[in-house]
């Protein structure tokens, strides 16, 4: 089975477009296919640039796809409920037990509040995942009613993911509009994610650096 085929799964496109809505009526920021397709191809450019296997490449593409498919049945502990959709639903496809447990691993730990790297693909889709802050993600309504959530990633007017292999080293760059959020929203919203961030690169065997309007935060 090869990535193409879980874009194309209807089931897996509904679980994405439900959890959406859901947590739009909660207030969440987007978490539509757009961030589970960035999350797939930003988790597989690490491993590529890295130089992971074609295999591990595939599967983190996959896990990082449906990661967030749990979010349909409920916000809270919606890795664990995603994880096991995301068995039910490989079961139908020709993938190797070991790679589905992989696949399902991965999923099941990429949420800071229960969960952490454990392996490659984990460690990949946690730092995709965790570094997915932009503007875009903000959704529509009035500006009045932004929560610190909105202001943190409406305030992010640029982010690029730097790996460079050679030095052994991934770096979140942001650009940040400190008139929208201060940087003590920002820390208190993401220092987690970032913590998280630097354990799974650890795990890949590099450092993790957060830029920040051009100074290094962490």
């Amino acid at each position: 089975m090869k990535y193409k085929d879980i874009k194309e799964d209807e089931e897996i496109k509904a679980l994405i477009a439900k959890g959406n809505e859901n947590l739009g009526i909660l207030g969440f920021t987007d978490h539509s296919e757009a961030h589970s397709v960035l999350v797939a191809e930003r988790s597989a450019m690490i491993l590529e640039r890295l130089g992971y296997k074609k295999k591990q490449i595939e599967l983190v593409k996959i896990a990082a796809y449906m990661h967030d498919i749990g979010n349909a049945i409920n916000r809270s502990r919606h890795a664990e409920y995603g994880a096991i959709l995301a068995n039910d639903i490989l079961k139908g496809y020709d993938l190797e037990l070991n790679d589905r447990l992989t696949v399902v691993s991965a999923i099941a730990h990429h949420d800071e509040s229960t969960g952490g790297a454990t392996d490659v693909i984990s460690a990949a889709l946690i730092i995709a995942d965790k570094t997915d802050v932009r503007r875009n993600r903000v959704r529509k309504k009035p500006k009045a009613s932004f929560d610190v959530h909105d202001r943190v990633n409406y305030a992010v007017t640029k982010t690029e993911l730097v790996v460079d292999k050679e030095k052994k080293q991934i770096t979140l760059d942001l650009e940040i509009d400190e008139k929208i959020c201060t940087m003590y929203e920002y820390f208190d919203i993401f220092l987690g994610r970032m913590m998280m961030c630097r354990k799974s690169s650890e795990l890949l065997g590099v450092t993790f650096r957060l830029m920040v309007n051009g100074n290094k935060a962490l």
